[in-house]
């Protein structure tokens, strides 16, 4: 059973347990947007997200045009993401790449303790839907929350780290990974700057390409597989925005081409590690 919260409503009416199949609570989600309701619908896993695509990308993202904006759908959908529990490899993919790939829809991939709680709250206010995917392995995160943070900024990257040397750019769940790479860098005399993009789309390319002008160099980290990964999306935005500001081409660090393996040594190999990260920061910094 999936739940469904309808945010106007209150006490046990304000959720609703649904039949575990998700072209049809997300489909009515989609309706209770059009009757007025701010759904909040929780898919669970990204991966079951993909029986509820005809709904999101011939729905949820087209109305407002379809209708010649006579509707809105304000609707949130929420899924953990991510790999690194061994769970298999039909519960560890990282898609929010996809999503990203779809006009009309905010992406939101919140990384810090403050962000999981502020973007959902921003996102209530938002006429139009927003997909937030959250990696599970963050789930269990301890950290600080800003209790003045009711609502966080949906449009920006954040710079969690300064640095000149080089940009290192991620979301999500490789985030915390890439600030360990950074502090391993530092010890090799390199510093790092680490950006969060924490929104997918709409994509902060102004901020993204201000970090690349300081430091010359990129690394982007994803989860997500290499090929058509939404680090190949940044990279090509770098190039065409930044490209004469380059000391060295733009390197990816991704997860290896493969179904996540269950086996922990495996799941490790296939993921993008610190150790990886930091061994791709040096061929980059290498190159003059």
């Amino acid at each position: 059973m999936r739940r469904f919260n309808a945010t106007p409503a209150s006490g046990p009416d304000r959720i609703r347990d649904t039949p575990l199949s998700e072209s049809t609570f997300v489909g009515a989600g989609i309706g209770a947007a059009l009757g007025g309701l701010r759904p909040v619908v929780d898919v669970m896993t990204v991966n079951f997200s993909l029986l509820a695509l005809d709904q999101i990308v011939n729905n949820a993202a087209t109305i407002r045009h379809m209708s010649g904006g006579q509707f809105s759908i304000p609707l949130i959908v929420r899924m953990a993401t991510g790999a690194g529990r061994q769970v298999g490899a039909q519960h560890s993919h990282s898609l929010e790449g996809w999503y990203a790939h779809i006009p009309a829809i905010t992406v939101l991939t919140p990384a810090t303790v403050t962000d999981a709680k502020g973007m959902l709250l921003a996102a209530l206010n938002e006429p139009d839907p927003v997909f937030i995917f959250e990696h599970a392995f963050l789930y269990a995160l301890d950290g600080e929350l800003d209790e003045a943070a009711f609502s966080v900024d949906l449009s920006h990257a954040a710079v969690r780290k300064p640095g000149h040397d080089v940009s290192l750019i991620t979301f999500g769940g490789s985030l915390w990974k890439t600030l360990e790479a950074a502090t391993r860098l530092a010890e090799d005399g390199i510093d790092a700057e680490v950006l969060d993009l924490r929104v997918l789309r709409p994509l902060d390319m102004p901020t993204i390409l201000v970090s690349v002008r300081k430091t010359h160099r990129a690394v982007v980290i994803d989860e997500g597989w290499r090929t058509g990964s939404f680090a190949a999306e940044v990279s090509a935005q770098i190039m065409e925005g930044a490209f004469y500001d380059l000391d060295a081409p733009v390197a990816r660090v991704c997860s290896v081409e493969v179904p996540i393996p269950y086996p922990k040594h495996l799941e490790d190999a296939a993921l993008p590690q610190v150790a990886g990260i930091v061994q791709a920061v040096h061929a980059v910094v290498g190159k003059r």
